[in-house]
């Protein structure tokens, strides 16, 4: 089942909580965050460029637009990037002692965004879905850490971590809203907990274990068939990239840890690790 992988720096950072990888195919660069060092990163691993962008507030997640920019999932709501980098609010809705977690662009082009309680309250955070114009459905009250969010390639299913809960579990959709949630995959005591995943090709799901230091493939079915070990403690997401989608990218976190290794904080990729499915950019 575990076998060795090829895993290399692909951006040696110290994000404290590196977050969200995501590919952007209209620019052929990665994004993603560090949430609570207040950062946007992007990568174009054909010319080696990158950039560094502060922002003003803890940063969830970064996702491409439709017509450039980037919708972000943070502290305070949802912030819009134009292609310039001004900034504006979709949704401005500040709840004290919470922020915005991990979030991702569904196929038909809505952003599903979850939140958390700093202070980890359980139920003290939710999944909600916005559509381009702004407007809002709650998907889910009464998580405790929203996390990994994706799609089936047939988008017939969404895959949903709640991370306390050691589980995997699939989401179904009737006009909009969330008509059956159902456990596909859960983590023994001991071995971490499920943060951000990615699906392949094959309709696999990638899940990186927090504290766990591997990721996990999961096949449609839910058994698990690969483990990966990683040279950090704290991965926290994943996601294929390159111009075939065929690199596996891993971001990592240093918070919390007492003298972590030197990958600790970065961005790592496993080449050729398998097929990715395209993304979908935020619509609005």
């Amino acid at each position: 089942m575990s076998r060795p992988a090829r895993i290399e720096v692909a951006v040696r950072e110290y994000a404290l909580l590196g977050e969200g990888p995501t590919w952007d195919p209209a620019l052929s660069r990665l994004v993603w965050v560090d949430i609570l060092g207040r950062r946007i990163h992007t990568y174009e691993p054909g010319s080696g460029r990158r950039s560094v962008t502060a922002v003003a507030q803890h940063i969830g997640a970064a996702k491409p637009r439709a017509g450039g920019g980037l919708v972000a999932n943070l502290r305070d709501g949802i912030g819009l990037y134009d292609a310039g980098g001004a900034f504006s609010w979709l949704r401005h809705d500040p709840v004290p002692g919470r922020r915005g977690n991990d979030a991702a662009v569904a196929p038909d082009g809505s952003l599903w965004a979850g939140t958390m309680r700093y202070d980890e309250r359980p139920g003290g955070g939710n999944l909600v879905r916005f559509a381009a114009d702004g407007t809002a459905t709650a998907l889910l009250d009464e998580v405790t850490i929203s996390n990994g969010i994706g799609w089936s390639p047939d988008a017939s299913l969404a895959y949903y971590v709640d991370t306390p809960t050691r589980r995997v579990d699939t989401l179904r959709l009737r006009e909009g809203r969330i008509s059956e949630r159902t456990p596909f995959a859960s983590v023994e005591p001991g071995a971490g907990y499920p943060d951000g995943l990615t699906v392949d090709a094959d309709g696999c799901v990638w899940v990186a274990l927090w504290d766990g230091g591997q990721l996990r493939r999961y096949t449609p079915h839910g058994s698990l068939d690969r483990i990966v070990d990683l040279p950090v403690a704290r991965p926290t997401a994943c996601a294929f990239g390159g111009p075939a989608l065929r690199d596996l990218y891993v971001t990592t976190a240093r918070t919390g840890l007492n003298d972590p290794p030197a990958p600790a904080g970065s961005l790592l990729v496993l080449p050729d690790a398998g097929h990715g499915v395209p993304g979908t950019p935020f619509a609005g």
